[in-house]
């Protein structure tokens, strides 16, 4: 029988056996690396995504025979290195997903591979520091030590310590650290005894806000913003007496180990607040794909997994529902002009539409123009020393059509991914929030 070209069918993910000891056996990844490899290096749908697949068309067209077995094996984990797990391969080019019978996964693939490196112990500190956001928000958010830290990071003497100390590269933005920080900002006792919402769909009319690190510790302000919005709409916003990191840094890591201490933190205090009627949204697409998509593939048999995974909603998703059922405020006072929105990857792998654009431009006088490309950011990869170049060479369509729009503002429900942006803009304009532009055109 024939090898089909391609498939018609729905693309599925197969959960991740990582607790079977051959997941990390590295004789055995590197017999998968080389056939899927291969596939790839046979179709180069993906040539013009990441850096991770020009790497390995470039060392196979460099070689000898032209083929990938030519291909020195230190180009794996260079290829490795270069993947940050966006998705958009599996998402939007490969052609061999599952259930192609050659089930091509590439981004599991690769986090395979990145959790046998750091089994192996050759993770780097660097990395490692970059990716414990709960504990480097804790300390950069002490008052004082708040300060210094935004100082250093603001002068070019302060930026070459740090690229000395963390090959940190010296043009790559750094976000502010904040003493007042969200979760200080919002009363944890804040709305805990809200009554029943007012459904919409499968929307239960309250909120429980994940702060996510980042809307924690860099910018407050979008989570404000949220509640703000949310609470003009009639929806009760409350905080969950605990939260950790959602997992992600750490499984771009493949520290699974680290991803499953903070899902035992999480998934408990999420699934006991869904019992008592709360959905749940984050401000951060990774943080929310991190609970819809990455945590049920490595938990397939937890049931309080998949009741956290069918109750959190993207902000403007849970939105978008309720407007359907016509539960939404349309009260705009301001207009917004021409915005050009970036859409950020880990919100495209979601699958939920541009639920972003679509409310945005319900605005009166508002025209949004989306931007389907990755920024190249992915949390640390922009900001290390022997990366930064390549991620402004990803994100550089982006700009390009950014300056070409020249719009009254931009933005990305990325808000990393914003300001990988804003550095490579002539003018150097700050992005900003979706949520602070839906929060400016109800003028509240």
């Amino acid at each position: 029988m024939p090898v089909r070209e391609g498939s018609l069918e729905a693309p599925t993910r197969h959960p991740l056996d990582w607790q079977n000891p051959e997941f990390y056996e590295e004789a055995s990844l590197m017999q998968e690396l080389e056939r899927v490899y291969d596939i790839c290096h046979g179709c180069r749908r993906c040539f013009n995504l990441c850096n991770a697949f020009p790497t390995l068309f470039d060392a196979i067209d460099d070689s000898e025979s032209m083929e990938l077995d030519g291909v020195d094996k230190r180009v794996y984990w260079e290829v490795v290195d270069h993947c940050y797990l966006c998705d958009m391969c599996f998402m939007t080019k490969c052609p061999y997903v599952p259930p192609h019978e050659w089930n091509v996964d590439f981004p599991h693939l690769m986090l395979r591979a990145k959790a046998v490196k750091h089994s192996q112990g050759k993770t780097r500190t660097r990395d490692k520091i970059l990716t414990s956001t709960d504990t480097v928000g804790t300390l950069a958010g002490i008052p004082v030590v708040s300060a210094v830290v935004n100082a250093v990071n603001r002068t070019r003497v302060g930026r070459k310590v740090v690229e000395e100390l963390f090959e940190v590269h010296p043009q790559a933005h750094l976000p502010d650290y904040h003493s007042a920080t969200l979760r200080r900002r919002l009363d944890v006792s804040r709305n805990r005894n809200a009554g029943a919402g007012h459904d919409a769909g499968p929307t239960r009319g309250k909120v429980v806000l994940f702060t996510t690190c980042y809307g924690n510790y860099n910018e407050p302000d979008i989570g404000e913003d949220l509640v703000a919005v949310f609470e003009h709409n009639d929806i009760p916003v409350r905080l969950a007496d605990t939260e950790r990191c959602c997992g992600m840094p750490k499984l771009e890591l493949g520290d699974l180990q680290a991803v499953a201490k903070a899902k035992d933190v999480n998934i408990p205090v999420l699934a006991a607040l869904v019992d008592e009627g709360w959905d749940i949204v984050a401000p951060v697409p990774s943080c929310v794909l991190m609970f819809k998509q990455e945590l049920p593939l490595l938990f397939p048999d937890d049931p309080d997994v998949a009741k956290v995974r069918d109750h959190i909603y993207d902000p403007f998703e849970y939105l978008v529902i309720r407007h359907k059922h016509a539960m939404l405020k349309t009260d705009f006072k301001n207009s917004l002009g021409k915005i050009s929105y970036h859409v950020a990857c880990h919100l495209r792998v979601q699958n939920i539409g541009m639920k972003t654009r679509d409310l945005l431009q319900l605005v009166p006088d508002t025209e949004v123009n989306a931007i389907e490309r990755c920024s190249g950011h992915d949390g640390t990869y922009a900001v290390k020393k022997e990366f930064h170049d390549v991620s402004m060479k990803i994100c550089k369509p982006i700009v390009n059509r950014v300056q070409k729009d020249d719009p009254d503002h931009y933005c990305s429900d990325c808000p990393m991914a914003g300001h990988q942006i804003e550095s490579g803009l002539d003018s150097g304009k700050p992005p900003e929030h979706p949520l602070n532009l839906l929060r400016m055109a109800y003028g509240i």
